[in-house]
């Protein structure tokens, strides 16, 4: 979730498959990564279920048998063209379950790319796998920062490059997932440092909007700035005044200095999978969600936090901690927050859609990541990206949200 707005015959068969592939997720390849030295290694941020090295099944399946180690033996810590595999879509995509199955098959390390799970504490209302749920499989850049604090995208891109540069030592496949389109933009394609704060002109915007509110002050910014104005939700104020500021003291369009000024991540070749499933399961899928986070605990997940830190905790203001809070302050019935929480959910959902559209470069498969016979048509391109074969990527045709 971000925070400013914030699955009887060959179905049977292909279960039976992924299985198995998984069971037999016991091969491990610390030998080979124990012998490489790397100059560049430094020790990352992370959060792991088992020991350093993530487990590699055999064989990628029964309906694709190249062996895994074939696949990754090749990973050169000095090409500068490491793969890096990034997994975007909706929330409640799968794609969680698919990173896991991806690292499984290619020995690989998932990267967390979703700006509520960075934050300790907040584990049900973000869809925080636990431990047990990795399937051994190490996840980096999960509970790396305070709720007291702000991790801003800057921070990620930071965090994120040293994790790169661990895995690449260690010849392992970085496996990106998230829901944060902002983070992964601001690794692949870098950030824009932009003019020095000014907190009086900030002070005084803030006001603006205190007066004529926040869609005054994004209609102002449509007029400086319309497209970097498309891409920021009205009411998101922090990233408008942001963006406003930046206009005014450069008196140039942000949109034009960031195509100008950013460097992209260096040394990796990104390949994108994009999931993009039906829009009535996904509504469907995101409905439960929001019901099983009431019934997991999100409320007492919520009282834990204020209680612990008070209500200035950047994580209470994303989806579903926002309703649970309202909920727990008597602001709102259980039902009226669940059916809130489902609601803008689908919109996010959207919006996200929306934003990875944008994305260059994407291999898009039309349906679900935890869905059998998608995690087959994956590891079938993804097996022929890696081993340095040609392969195209492809735009679907997307299903309205």
């Amino acid at each position: 979730m971000v925070l400013s707005e914030i699955e009887c015959g060959p179905e049977a068969e292909a279960t039976a498959v992924i299985s198995d592939s998984r069971r037999q997720a016991v091969a491990r390849e610390g030998t080979r990564g124990a012998a490489l030295t790397c100059d560049s290694h430094a020790t990352v941020a992370s959060t792991s279920s088992g020991g350093d090295d993530c487990a590699g099944s055999h064989l990628v399946s029964a309906a694709f048998p190249v062996p895994a180690d074939s696949l990754v033996e090749w990973l050169d810590p000095s090409a500068p063209d490491y793969p890096l595999v990034a997994i975007i879509g909706p929330t409640a995509s799968g794609k969680s379950a698919l990173a896991i199955g991806l690292a499984l098959a290619f020995g690989g390390e998932v990267i967390n790319f979703d700006s509520v799970q960075v934050y300790r504490g907040f584990d049900i209302g973000s869809g925080k796998l636990g431990v047990g749920e990795r399937q051994g499989v190490p996840h980096h850049l999960l509970d790396v920062a305070e709720a007291e604090g702000r991790f801003t995208a800057g921070d990620y891109r930071r965090e994120a490059l040293k994790v790169l540069e661990d895995l690449r030592c260690r010849r392992k496949l970085p496996v990106m997932t998230g829901g944060t389109g902002l983070y992964l933009r601001a690794l692949l394609l870098g950030l824009f440092e932009g003019p020095t704060r000014s907190d009086e002109l900030r002070r005084r915007l803030s006001g603006l909007a205190e007066r004529r509110g926040r869609k005054f002050l994004h209609r102002m910014l449509v007029r400086k700035d319309p497209e970097t104005a498309a891409r920021i939700h009205p009411r998101d104020t922090q990233k408008v005044i942001r963006a406003l500021e930046v206009c005014l003291v450069e008196r140039r369009r942000l949109s034009d200095l960031l195509r100008e000024s950013r460097k992209g991540v260096q040394g990796f070749r990104p390949l994108k999978i994009g999931l993009s499933p039906p829009r009535a399961e996904l509504a469907q899928r995101i409905n439960a969600r929001a019901e099983q986070m009431f019934a997991g605990g999100i409320t007492k997940e919520v009282q834990d936090a204020l209680k612990r830190g008070g209500t200035a905790q950047t994580p209470l203001e994303a989806l579903g901690y926002r309703q649970a809070r309202a909920y727990v302050e008597g602001n709102m019935t259980r039902e009226e927050a669940i059916h809130e929480t489902q609601v803008q959910t689908r919109q996010y959902a959207k919006r996200q859609m929306t934003w990875f559209r944008r994305e260059a470069e994407v291999q898009w498969f039309d349906g679900f990541g935890d869905d059998p016979a998608i995690e087959q048509q994956v590891f079938r391109w993804l097996a022929s990206a890696v081993s340095g074969q040609s392969h195209k990527v492809r735009r679907p045709v997307f299903s309205s949200l």
